[in-house]
């Protein structure tokens, strides 16, 4: 039994695909397949279940699986732990581009004071596609607002964020009847959702709607004149070019919750992550 049959086994379990597992890894789905067909001669037994939906790993498909964790995390640090200067810990977190534009990496920057042997990554995406990833193992752990799938991932830290409407601060008259709303192109992202709750409790019905597919575009965008938005509040009082931006504070808060995929083997850098988000 090869290191690499259980990757590609530890991906197909997680993808619960061979198809999707062939995509993540950049093969073709006949290598997988032959693989996963090899690894299950060797072992004298059926490690996965093929329907038309997917796969389901049989019960001795399950026992590997749970090794195969263990095992590939154990060379991963073992590795790192005999030679640190050529292969570290690694650790990669997700969050999506609002979440992650002061929290996250003023975080990353205290956790790297004490931890310089770990590489931290961070992906930015849109909720749906960060959940997927942390379903099939591609991130370790990730941050995010609103609601999310209890029975596969698990919150270990929590924290609120204000949130401001922000707006230009000299406003064409005919904006003000008809004010143009900023929002990020992410159906699930919490501050686009509460500026369309904003424009229906102050009755801004004939507000026109503008997409953005970054933070940074949908600020500029206000620097601008473009219209107004909903934000992080600690986005505007971080920076130094908001001057031409009025910003009023809302009063309910974002929460934000780091979670962790459920029975997932903790690698050393993650449970160090959790241990310093629990310090905090």
């Amino acid at each position: 039994m090869e290191s690499q049959d259980l990757r590609i086994f530890k991906c197909v379990a997680e993808t619960k695909s061979l198809s999707k597992a062939a995509e993540v890894l950049g093969y073709v789905q006949p290598h997988i397949s032959q693989r996963i067909k090899n690894l299950e001669e060797e072992l004298g037994t059926k490690l996965l279940i093929r329907t038309n939906r997917g796969v389901t790993l049989t019960n001795e498909g399950e026992a590997l699986f749970n090794y195969a964790q263990r095992i590939l995390l154990l060379m991963e640090e073992a590795k790192a732990e005999v030679n640190p200067n050529k292969f570290k810990r690694s650790l990669i977190i997700g969050a999506s581009q609002t979440v992650s534009a002061t929290k996250v990496p003023s975080l990353f920057s205290s956790f790297l004071k004490e931890h310089r042997d770990i590489e931290v990554k961070i992906k930015t995406d849109r909720k749906q596609v960060l959940q997927e990833m942390l379903s099939y193992g591609e991130i370790d752990g990730l941050f995010l607002s609103g609601t999310y799938n209890e029975a596969q991932f698990e919150t270990v830290y929590h924290y609120a964020e204000k949130m401001v409407l922000i707006s230009p601060l000299y406003e064409a008259p005919e904006e003000k009847d008809q004010p143009t709303l900023l929002i990020n192109s992410d159906g699930n992202c919490i501050y686009r959702n509460r500026l369309l709750e904003f424009s229906k409790e102050h009755h801004l019905h004939k507000a026109n709607i503008m997409e953005f597919d970054s933070l940074e575009a949908i600020l500029q965008g206000v620097r601008d004149g473009l219209g107004m938005s909903v934000v992080p509040a600690s986005v505007v009082k971080s920076r130094g070019d908001m001057k031409s931006i009025e910003y009023q504070e809302l009063s309910e808060d974002v929460h934000i919750d780091f979670v962790v995929k459920k029975g997932q083997q903790r690698s050393q850098s993650l449970k160090k992550f959790i241990h310093f988000l629990e310090s905090l």
